[in-house]
């Protein structure tokens, strides 16, 4: 909606005391079409339409860059030469047993800091909006980020990765839900996917400032400022949040019926009265209505813990599996660990950081595919065909390593590449997706920030095991992480149901249906004929409106 568009005819008009049209009343009070839109188009946001989408595509893609840029950043640092003489306890030799733990724990020890982080967001992430946590995530970053740059001990080290994590965690539990909260159904999976490709972005240009920097041998510098530049990355997503508007969701749940309204119309660039606003405004007012009728004295954390019509733990619970299965495909043993690996097989430091480099440019390249399928494909097939890939190309892996020679150390550098490429397309951004597409709007900021928790668990079990768990078990260390992808494949097909094409709303249709019905979620989220939320049908199942009333004078059953 263009701020300067005004209707003088007359219309019925969606005010907000009311999910149900009215025509220039307010109860028995007269309402005043034209004070309406005023108050309309002093809450529109200043920017709408494709300017606006894209906005908020690159602030949530910068947050996103960060986010892959600070996991990266480290790979080749661990083994540069000054790195090593500030934090001896990094250097892993046979004369210290007990480094391989400490290296590792530098690394995993960010992962703690996500993880509080994440789980801040069950009291700030509602209180605050998703606009204010993603600026105190960014502002707490630059402060880790700072403290990194500047350690001189391994203990400040760690204690600034914490720091530094903490601001990560609030962020990555909050930018999925925002953008996705924010797009439509039809482009919700392109627009997320970016975000998990500018992931790899990150992770890219990581590799590639740690082998530009690797050449100043003499000086700090090699690793102090690769660590110091994500803070220019934080200073773009805290400086574009400020220009952009609020979640229409978040808006609805508080109350702010005419700023949801509003920034509605500036996403779809259409005025408030067509009917595609409507649909999407009394979809989302009714799932607001709903959630707090079934939960009106509960907290949205106690609600996560509940059952009946919403579904919400089990909805909760698919969100927080879904994160703890990327982390336990072992991804993070190439993106943490990719210069050592290739290392360890027999490659020299110079060609090991060129080829990690390759690496990280060929995953970023490999994700752009899952950026134009996914909305096509949709989410199970892909998740199916990642973990299926993956779970081969860890066999090869163990089979070759146990071989070892220098034929093999060749192939499997080969096929690093090659698991890369499956879990771009399959679970890189899937996971940053698919929990804020298949909870509720009142469980939303604590179920994302439960399962966002849930990956950062899961992310340092397995950073933290595999420094030792290569030193102790070499190759077998493959092994356990194919019979862990073998695992999420029967568990996505039997438990995960499809969300692609659909509103948020819809998938309370979707959950409702199937508990109405006695049957699974997922065998109704593959049906054609589920109503859309906001339709009268709809209304039916969600519980809302009583079967038989009248479209327009039906008493709701709330």
């Amino acid at each position: 909606m263009s701020s300067s568009e005004t209707h003088s005819q007359s219309i019925q008009v969606s005010h907000p005391d009311s999910a149900e049209p009215q025509n220039h009343t307010k109860g028995s009070v007269p309402f005043n079409v034209s004070e309406y839109e005023s108050q309309l188009r002093d809450a529109a946001p200043r920017l709408h339409g494709r300017k606006l989408t894209t906005a908020l595509a690159f602030v949530a893609g910068t947050g996103f860059t960060l986010f892959g840029y600070d996991q990266g950043v480290m790979s080749a640092l661990l083994t540069a030469r000054q790195f090593e003489r500030v934090f001896p306890e990094v250097v892993v030799d046979a004369d210290h047993p007990n480094h391989p733990t400490l290296q590792s724990f530098v690394v995993a020890i960010y992962e703690i800091g996500c993880l509080i982080g994440a789980l801040s967001n069950l009291w700030v992430g509602d209180r605050l909006g998703r606009r204010k946590t993603i600026l105190l995530g960014g502002i707490i970053m630059i402060i880790g980020a700072v403290l990194q740059a500047t350690s001189y001990s391994y203990a400040q080290m760690v204690v600034a990765r914490i720091i530094t994590g903490l601001g990560n965690g609030l962020n990555t539990s909050t930018v999925p839900s925002y953008h996705a909260e924010c797009s439509p159904a039809s482009k919700r999976g392109s627009f997320i996917m970016i975000e998990g490709s500018l992931i790899t972005f990150g992770i890219m240009i990581s590799y590639w400032i740690d082998f530009a920097l690797f050449w100043a041998k003499g000086s700090s510098a090699q690793w102090r400022v690769p660590i110091a530049l994500q803070i220019i990355l934080a200073l773009i997503m805290i400086g574009g949040i400020l220009y952009l508007p609020e979640s229409p969701r978040w808006l609805a749940k508080e109350g702010r019926d005419i700023e949801a309204l509003a920034v509605i119309c500036a996403l779809e660039d259409k005025p408030y009265d067509d009917p595609s606003v409507q649909q999407t405004y009394l979809g989302i007012r009714e799932a607001v209505a709903m959630e707090s009728g079934v939960g009106l004295h509960r907290s949205p954390v106690r609600e996560i813990f509940t059952g009946g019509r919403p579904q919400n733990f089990r909805r909760a619970f698919l969100g927080v599996v879904n994160q703890c299965f990327q982390q336990i495909t072992g991804i993070n043993i190439i993106t943490y660990y990719a210069t050592i690996l290739f290392e360890r097989l027999g490659i020299d430091d110079v060609k090991s950081r060129i080829i990690a480099a390759c690496n990280g440019t060929e995953y970023f390249l490999a994700s752009l595919i899952a950026i134009f399928i996914i909305d096509r494909v949709g989410r199970r097939k892909l998740m199916l065909f990642g973990a299926v890939g993956q779970t081969l190309t860890m066999i090869l892996l163990a089979v070759l390593g146990s071989i070892d020679n220098s034929a093999t150390q060749i192939v499997s550098a080969v096929l690093l590449f090659v698991f890369n490429s499956f879990f771009a397309v399959g679970w890189l951004g899937m996971t940053w997706l698919y929990p804020a597409e298949i909870v509720g709007l009142r469980i939303r900021a604590p179920a994302n920030a439960f399962s966002t928790a849930s990956n950062w668990i899961f992310n340092f079990m397995v950073v933290m095991v595999t420094g030792p768990s290569f030193n102790n078990i070499s190759w077998r260390t493959y092994v356990v992480f194919a019979a862990l992808n073998a695992f999420i494949i029967p568990v996505v097909y039997w438990f995960f149901p499809e969300t692609a094409g659909r509103s948020l709303e819809d998938m309370d249709v979707v959950f409702a249906l199937a508990y109405n019905e006695g049957v699974s979620p997922v065998k109704v989220s593959l049906r054609k004929d589920v109503p859309l939320a906001g339709t009268p049908e709809a209304d039916e199942i969600l519980g809302l409106r009583k079967r038989g009333t009248e479209n327009d004078g039906g008493s709701k059953d709330q």
